[in-house]
């Protein structure tokens, strides 16, 4: 495979798998795109659902989907006021992108095997 040529001002050409694959690696994020797939989730929900994840770590994943509009915010203002986000449109366009992920690691991955000595 030939590798890319850099641009005139020396930087690496744009890659778009390797932006999605950065954006969606972080840890979290694939989690938190699956369960707002399922539908608008509070905060409080998200992170009940996640599991093991902080605030402050559930705070700025969500705010970096929301800045690469994946996420979209609404604050519901009753006593007590609260936030709730859902996938936009872009966000729910990456269903595709990962069943076909999915698929693709049923066909071709293999599950880990257990650890010698250990039992299921």
């Amino acid at each position: 495979m030939a590798r890319p040529k850099k641009t005139e001002d020396g930087a690496a050409p744009f890659c778009p798998v390797k932006a999605t694959l950065y954006l969606l690696g972080r840890k979290w994020t694939l989690l938190l795109i699956m369960e707002l797939m399922r539908g608008i989730r509070r905060f409080n929900e998200l992170s009940h659902a996640l599991g093991g994840v902080n605030s402050r770590t559930l705070r700025e994943r969500l705010r970096i989907m929301e800045k690469e509009q994946l996420v979209s915010r609404r604050v519901v203002s009753q006593i007590p006021p609260w936030v709730e986000y859902s996938l936009t449109p872009k966000g729910r366009a990456l269903f595709k992108a990962m069943d076909d992920l999915a698929h693709w690691g049923r066909r071709w991955m293999k599950p880990p095997r257990p650890a010698a000595g250990k039992s299921r």
